[in-house]
């Protein structure tokens, strides 16, 4: 059965988007009015490459059996939906028209499926170590997330790695690392059932006979997801620099020993939370991966972009970091790095406060 997905964000987005299309099922981004007359108009094209060929293939909505379109948030008709998909930068959860949009959502009771690097807070809420914990610094507005109950929400860890070319019109996404979406269940039997009927349809696509990597993997471990931290904080949010921003390899593999030992640290607090060694991604496999991510992260560009506010997991993870009684001095020096450069970005009228 043809489902209806909603989905926040038409630039990551698109790539669960595409899977969702290839399996049948009917998309929804929702973005800004311009980008959604580009992707009702042209549709979209996400550039992923296959298991052992050596060129990308260009997947276009307009070839695939499900159903795409795009609206502007004060468009979007909630009664349609089965599911809500989370795919925006966090900051931009604060926009008005978008606010609003939250909150029908949270009123219609729709379960939410967040793909942002930034857990958002009703997801949290569901771990017992962090329910009482005062995390709200860490969001740009948290009050966004007030009206959300929390097993409705669940995070699926972005572990793909994609960006826009820059030369590209906005409905082109290149796919750097094709690695799986990892999710964590609903609390309701009902929505876990959706979710694993995705991930079923998903799987059993086909392209001329070839699997398609990017694959929606459902867990019981609410944990799963909270692997991406290490990542995070080891590669992503170390690609900025007091200077120019570095590419995720180099902040890795400039100094692999301590890039492990930020990496350990924070897998160690997320076993603090609760989180079984199997739920978390070995440093080997992590450092192999980031030998080919070449750039330096979408966090690291927007603020060399002039952001003056970007997704604070590296804050995130530093008040959880603290409030355990685990502080660690790499981890609160990076966050006083990104900090120091936000800061600049605002003093000197930032062009996202234009």
């Amino acid at each position: 059965m043809a489902r209806n997905i909603l989905i926040l964000g038409a630039s990551y987005g698109s790539l669960l988007a595409t899977k969702l299309l290839m399996a049948g099922h009917n998309v929804t981004l929702v973005c800004r009015a311009k980008t959604a007359e580009l992707i009702n108009r042209d549709g979209t094209e996400v550039r992923i490459k296959l298991r052992d060929e050596a060129v990308h293939r260009a997947i276009f909505s307009r070839d695939l059996p499900g159903k795409l379109d795009a609206t502007t948030p004060a468009d979007v008709k909630l009664s349609r939906y089965d599911l809500v998909g989370l795919a925006m930068q966090e900051p931009q959860y604060t926009n008005h028209t978008i606010r609003v949009l939250m909150i029908k959502i949270a009123e219609a009771k729709l379960p939410c499926l967040s793909i942002m690097n930034m857990p958002p807070l009703p997801y949290l809420k569901r771990i017992p170590a962090l329910a009482e914990m005062q995390l709200e610094e860490a969001y740009t507005n948290a009050q966004v997330w007030e009206r959300f109950k929390p097993g409705l929400v669940t995070l699926c860890s972005p572990d793909p790695q994609a960006f826009r070319p820059p030369e590209e019109a906005a409905n082109v996404l290149h796919v750097g690392l094709p690695t799986n979406f990892k999710a964590a269940a609903f609390e309701d039997a009902k929505h876990n059932q959706l979710l694993r009927e995705l991930e079923a349809d998903i799987d059993a696509v086909k392209l001329d006979g070839h699997d398609v990597p990017v694959k929606l993997k459902v867990f019981d471990s609410l944990f799963v997801p909270l692997a991406k931290w290490s990542m995070l904080l080891t590669g992503n949010y170390r690609c900025i620099t007091l200077h120019e921003p570095r590419p995720i390899r180099d902040a890795v593999h400039g100094d692999l020993k301590l890039s492990q030992s930020i990496y350990d640290h924070v897998d160690a607090i997320a076993r603090r939370l609760g989180a079984d060694p199997k739920d978390q991604v070995p440093f080997a496999k992590y450092a192999k991966a980031a030998e080919s991510l070449l750039k330096p992260s979408s966090a690291a560009r927007a603020v060399a972009g002039g952001a003056p506010f970007i997704e604070r997991v590296d804050l995130l993870v530093k008040l959880i970091s603290h409030q355990l009684g685990m502080p660690n001095a790499e981890i609160d020096r990076t966050v006083e790095i990104v900090d120091q450069k936000l800061n600049e970005k605002i003093v000197a009228g930032g062009s996202g406060l234009a």
